[in-house]
């Protein structure tokens, strides 16, 4: 899940790629950095003002969904926007809304492929991703630990779209109830790994937890891969490919 206050995203200098125009759309709290092959705001702003528009009405009428911390039950008749937090959350078992940013980057991504040949979208670290020819490294952040910025995930190009979402502990005002300084997940599906990400990180309070996360995490359908930071400690698993910075 990402973070929600006000803080500068000074990490946005560093994305960039070539052949690709970066743009921020900024609706209510979603506050989104995107990269393609145009600068495409006008189509960014209606894809999340829709997504936004349901989410928010879901919400009027179930107030609980936007604080509880269990998984929420399944509703057919929920939007689609809530039916994929639903779903990631009941998956990694945590509340909805730490699938939120995931959801709403994918969605948006997933909008903007008929207009892009590559797509990126990140929405407060949580980042979606459609590459088409070439790899892209993602930096990792992880506040004051020396491995902050010194360790980047390489996500190959193809058919598939990625999601790369981090949970920190001790990072951003978002909710975690571990203290890792990252909690890295790599994911086929954004939503899916937003809301895993929030578990992983929940499962760390010290470098001793890396492993038992990254053993529960195994044992979930879908995910591509994670890396975990506490302090000097890095633990990762997976069809992952890390590179240094």
């Amino acid at each position: 899940m990402a973070p929600t206050g006000l803080q500068p995203r000074t990490y946005r200098t560093r994305m960039a790629r070539p052949g690709l125009v970066g743009f921020r759309v900024a609706v209510k709290e979603t506050d989104l950095m995107i990269l393609a092959q145009t600068d495409l705001s006008a189509q960014v702003r209606d894809l999340v003002i829709q997504d936004r528009q349901q989410l928010e009405t879901y919400i009027q009428k179930h107030p609980e969904f936007r604080t509880t911390l269990s998984p929420w039950p399944s509703d057919p008749y929920a939007p689609p926007v809530v039916r994929e937090m639903i779903a990631a959350g009941a998956i990694a078992g945590v509340g909805p809304m730490a699938a939120v940013a995931g959801a709403i980057a994918a969605r948006t991504g997933q909008g903007l492929m008929a207009f892009s040949e590559e797509v990126i979208v990140e929405n407060g670290g949580d980042i979606f991703m459609h590459l088409k020819h070439h790899p892209a490294t993602v930096a990792l952040y992880a506040g004051r630990s020396p491995l902050s910025h010194k360790v980047g995930l390489k996500i190959p190009p193809g058919q598939e779209n990625w999601g790369v979402c981090t949970s920190s502990g001790t990072v951003g005002p978002s909710l975690s109830l571990g203290r890792a300084d990252a909690a890295c997940v790599v994911a086929t599906n954004t939503a899916l790994a937003d809301a895993c990400a929030t578990a992983l990180g929940n499962r760390v309070s010290r470098a001793a937890d890396i492993d038992g996360a990254l053993d529960w995490l195994r044992t979930i359908p879908g995910i591509t891969g994670a890396v975990v930071i506490v302090g000097e400690h890095l633990g990762a698993w997976g069809q992952i490919e890390l590179v240094p910075l």
